[in-house]
């Protein structure tokens, strides 16, 4: 095989530069390095593949024309022995997303949920869907930003509801879990007002207050009933049960005592009631008249 060595190879004549004829094959060998860096070399390969500029590395040059999120295609035309890439790229789908809400207990009655999550877009709808798969449309969405809606919902139904919230191009989502509680208040069954005249320092159970609900806890809102000065008396949160060791403390004279109970269920919802305790003192002096 012959061989020529040279550092440079210059055109003729001309404006180009051919190597071989042809029909001709023109090997690099492996090893080598076709170094083209700022040239531009144009064509297709022996086997069909595309030489694009030089002045990327076809990493660089794909990534360029890829925008993150977008799905590619690249087709090869064939016209007049000429090769091209195309690249045609479409949206990917964007989903809206829920993250919390607010709040997160509400009654039957028409009540309105703050929705915080992303992508949302004006106005998407917003269905409520109960453990046992029945679909609640909301009343009304109100569009704050892609970030934030509100959900109006009349639940009839006490309950746990996951939201499914979906976008007017179709992209929907659904609360992982079953983010909205439908409850109603703790209801108080014993009456406000007066729950009878004691005698002061008697000692034992004064009244019991009852309210309705799931779990409640019983607890002074205000400063009177509990206050060792004043009615001097201790509230059981679990029955309701006032009692008392010295009704009135030190005081030696007829009093009412005004305050206020809580009720509040296991939701953290609440319902207040206020009562009156009245002191007695006369010649009996040791007990409860009602």
């Amino acid at each position: 095989m012959s061989e020529v060595k040279v550092n440079t190879i210059k055109k003729y004549t001309g404006s180009s530069i051919t190597i071989g004829e042809s029909g001709d094959t023109v090997d690099i060998p492996a090893g080598a390095t076709l170094d083209a860096t700022g040239a531009t070399v144009t064509g297709i390969t022996g086997d069909g593949k595309l030489l694009i500029s030089a002045q990327d590395t076809t990493r660089n040059y794909l990534q360029s024309k890829i925008v993150a999120g977008t799905n590619i295609s690249i087709t090869l035309n064939a016209a007049g022995g000429n090769e091209s890439i195309t690249f045609s790229s479409s949206a990917a789908e964007v989903k809206p997303t829920v993250g919390s809400i607010n709040p997160s207990v509400i009654e039957n009655t028409a009540s309105d949920v703050v929705i915080t999550g992303t992508n949302f877009v004006s106005v998407p709808t917003v269905d409520a869907i109960s453990s046992t798969g029945a679909i609640t449309p909301a009343n009304s969405v109100t569009f704050t930003s892609a970030t934030s809606i509100t959900a109006n919902f009349t639940l009839g139904t006490d309950g746990t509801y996951y939201l499914r919230v979906e976008n007017n191009d179709g992209n929907a989502v659904r609360s992982s879990s079953a983010l909205l509680t439908v409850s109603d208040v703790p209801a108080w069954v014993t009456s406000a007002g007066s729950l009878g005249s004691i005698a002061g320092d008697f000692s034992g159970t004064v009244a019991t207050v009852v309210a309705t609900g799931d779990t409640i806890a019983y607890t002074e809102t205000t400063n009177v009933l509990t206050n060792a000065a004043q009615a001097n008396c201790s509230l059981n949160s679990a029955t309701g049960a006032i009692t008392t060791s010295d009704f009135g403390g030190s005081s030696t004279a007829a009093t009412t005592y005004s305050f206020t109970l809580r009720a509040t269920d296991a939701q953290g919802q609440t319902s207040d009631r206020n009562f009156t305790l009245t002191s007695v003192y006369d010649i009996v002096n040791s007990g409860r008249f009602d």
